[in-house]
């Protein structure tokens, strides 16, 4: 290109994008594969919160050719060791759930056979909040027109922003009450332990004081 000097300014992004880029931020999808070694057990876990939808899609592919009778186990439970799915000898599948509470969730593979095989590959896919949900099917049920589903869409990404942000505040009022509290324990120790070194150190005078009027050091 000829005929342009100097440096060239971009123009900047508008307020429509950023929006944009804001609504996609509480999003989630976590796409992750691995290799799951014989006879071994690799845990993933993600914080969910409270009355989110949960979606996932899982592929483990075999390269043993059902030698060694190899099988592998899927798990998803709670902190509270609560299962909420369970798979035995899992290879494809898809599972869902949705979150009672705010809470750290864990999905296990487990794989057990015997002999040399090679690893297994496993594929996870999984989505939560409005990524989880399928507007598609949505549409069709309620007849929504592409404009409507789009609208659908950013009324519930503008819901979870609001819902994100309620619980920070929540979180930052129970930080901030805590704080607050361990201050005045720690105010109310201080003073007490201050109570008890100048009792010790009165004890303490008058203890020598006896001690050197029995020594007939002092009068």
């Amino acid at each position: 290109m000829t005929g342009l000097s100097g440096p060239q300014v971009w123009p900047g992004p508008g307020p429509f994008a950023l929006l944009f880029l804001c609504l996609l931020g509480p999003s989630s999808v976590l796409g992750i594969s691995f290799h799951l070694p014989i006879n071994s057990r690799k845990c993933l876990r993600e914080e969910i919160h409270k009355d989110l939808l949960v979606t996932g899609a899982y592929e483990i592919t075999d390269q043993s050719g059902g030698a060694g009778g190899l099988r592998t186990h899927l798990k998803i439970t709670d902190s509270a060791g609560h299962i909420l799915y369970s798979k035995e000898d899992a290879s494809k599948g898809k599972f869902a759930f949705t979150t009672e509470d705010y809470d750290m969730f864990e999905v296990c593979f487990e794989s057990k056979g015997t002999g040399r095989i090679p690893d297994q590959l496993v594929i996870l896919d999984m989505k939560h909040g409005v990524e989880a949900k399928n507007y598609e099917e949505i549409a069709k049920v309620e007849k929504l027109k592409p404009l409507e589903v789009e609208l659908r869409r950013l009324e519930d990404l503008s819901e979870s922003i609001v819902n994100d942000f309620a619980y920070m505040k929540k979180r930052e009022e129970e930080m901030r009450d805590t704080n607050e509290s361990t201050n005045t324990r720690v105010l109310y120790f201080s003073i007490f332990s201050m109570f008890c070194l100048i009792g010790l150190a009165t004890w303490q005078v008058f203890y020598l004081r006896r001690f050197f009027k029995a020594k007939k050091l002092i009068e």
